[in-house]
């Protein structure tokens, strides 16, 4: 019965869960704030280029007006009889209430700050309200930078200049134009920068989703293991970056790896329940034969002499059955915790001709071939090769007519050693060979415990080599030990 691996609960999908939750929504998170807090920066240094440029400017022309102004020596009176200050006049003319507030602001106060008239122009309200604005003129002469000052609502940057008869020079130049200009760059950048925000936020939601979908292969693919499709691996995709690629390369390895390590798992589980059941059933003949003629002997039933040592005789034999039983039970534990075999060079002809010898003395009636000429030294167990052969041929002498043909042979070729024994006996179907290693496993029901075969694999995938069968109903059986490279030498 296959036992699957408890199911567990599904893991969501990455894409099922949004928001700042998901690595997706977190890494859009991150760029969008990264790149909005690039634009405020670039926003606000440009901004700040830009006003100190401008006010560069009209600071650089209100200083060059007012030098002119205060280094020439100059009075109020001789100002107001030179006609080539008529300029001035155009930036006295009141304006009407419907005209804009003037770009330049020009007005001349006496020494306690009120404004005094100019060409026989009385002073203006523009020109009393920027005295107002001004209150003490001698502030503005003290510092040379100009100040920002309001008149009327409207933003200036004002300085003055004292003339030679003591009356003070107010001039001022409008900064509206640069802070509407300012204002208009700060929306036009935000403007600007919300929709890179927007474009950068579906580019990088796109871009990581497509990323991203390696990842959700793993999680779906790790779903599916847990529920049993234990064949599932996750698919490569052009997308993937070296990280992941990795990540993918990794994770199907040790994906096979648990797949094999629980194919074992159930197919050592399974052998186990079926030689559990296998060596109950072989012990449980020999214990019942032993009860039985126990019983019989307790209720005086074995009267006559020769049947109570006929009874003791299979006594005995089930009993050395039994032992040779777990013996053999006992080796293929042994033989199952890879037990330290002890290696020394030793000649698998002489143990080849040994095996022949013991089968003559058993079955002399037997036609017996062996190859087995020379001295051929292999870096082996000699116990565990003995057990080999006597296996071997005890299959032989139990399975086998007594009159059926045997070859012995061993030779080496290509690097490697192989050891055959061949019999010309009635040999096993596809289905029995199929089984032929398996414990407890006797074709037809025949003689013997079954464990011979299995113990001769045991000890030879210990030497690290291999055992094969080549069979066929009436053509006999051929057991082939194939020793591994490097370990033999022909002597």
């Amino acid at each position: 019965m296959r036992v699957l691996p408890q199911p567990l609960k599904r893991v969501p999908r990455p894409g099922c869960k949004r928001g700042i939750h998901s690595l997706r929504g977190k890494l859009t998170l991150a760029n969008v704030a990264l790149l909005a807090l690039g634009i405020v920066a670039a926003t606000a240094v440009s901004v700040m280029g830009m006003r100190y440029y401008l006010l560069d400017q009209i600071d650089s022309e209100l200083t060059k007006t007012r030098d002119s102004l205060g280094g020439s020596q100059l009075t109020l009176r001789e100002i107001d009889s030179l006609s080539m200050l008529g300029f001035v006049r155009d930036r006295l003319v009141q304006q009407s209430e419907d005209q804009p507030r003037p770009d330049s602001l020009f007005a001349a106060v006496d020494s306690r700050g009120k404004p005094v008239g100019l060409l026989g122009f009385e002073p203006t309200e523009a020109q009393h309200a920027f005295a107002e604005a001004v209150d003490d003129p001698r502030t503005l002469i003290e510092n040379p930078e100009p100040h920002d000052i309001h008149v009327q609502g409207a933003a200036y940057r004002a300085s003055a200049t004292r003339l030679s008869d003591g009356t003070y020079i107010l001039l001022a130049t409008s900064t509206d134009g640069l802070h509407k200009g300012v204002a208009k760059a700060i929306k036009l950048d935000l403007a600007i920068g919300t929709l890179l925000l927007a474009l950068l936020a579906c580019l990088t939601m796109f871009s990581v989703r497509r990323r991203m979908r390696p990842l959700e292969d793993m999680v779906e693919t790790s779903s599916a293991i847990a529920e049993g499709d234990l064949t599932r691996r996750v698919p490569s995709s052009s997308e993937a970056t070296l990280e992941v690629e990795q990540l993918r390369v990794a994770l199907n390895s040790m994906l096979h790896q648990v797949e094999s390590a629980y194919r074992t798992r159930e197919r050592s589980a399974a052998q186990l329940r079926r030689f559990v059941g296998d060596a109950s059933h072989e012990l449980r003949t020999p214990l019942s034969a032993i009860r039985g003629y126990l019983q019989l002997y307790d209720k005086g039933m074995l009267t006559d002499p020769g049947e109570r040592r006929r009874a003791w005789d299979r006594m005995n034999g089930e009993v050395d059955r039994m032992g040779r039983l777990v013996d053999e039970l006992l080796t293929l534990a042994r033989l199952d915790q890879q037990p330290e075999l002890r290696f020394r060079n030793v000649d698998i002809t002489r143990l080849v001709r040994d095996a022949a010898e013991d089968l003559r003395v058993q079955q002399p009636q037997r036609p017996l071939t062996v190859d087995a000429d020379g001295s051929l030294l292999v870096h082996a167990d000699e116990s565990g090769l003995r057990q080999v052969l006597g296996n071997l041929v005890g299959n032989v002498r139990t399975h086998t007519p007594a009159d059926a043909p045997v070859r012995l042979g061993v030779e080496r070729a290509d690097g490697i050693v192989r050891l055959c024994v061949a019999d010309k006996g009635p040999g096993l179907g596809p289905q029995d060979a199929a089984r032929v290693f398996d414990r407890f496993f006797r074709s037809g029901g025949g003689a013997g415990s079954g464990l011979g075969m299995a113990i001769v694999q045991g000890v030879v995938h210990a030497h690290g080599g291999e055992v094969t069968v080549r069979t066929a109903p009436g053509e006999g059986l051929a057991v082939t030990v194939t020793l591994p490279a490097g370990a033999a030498v022909r002597s």
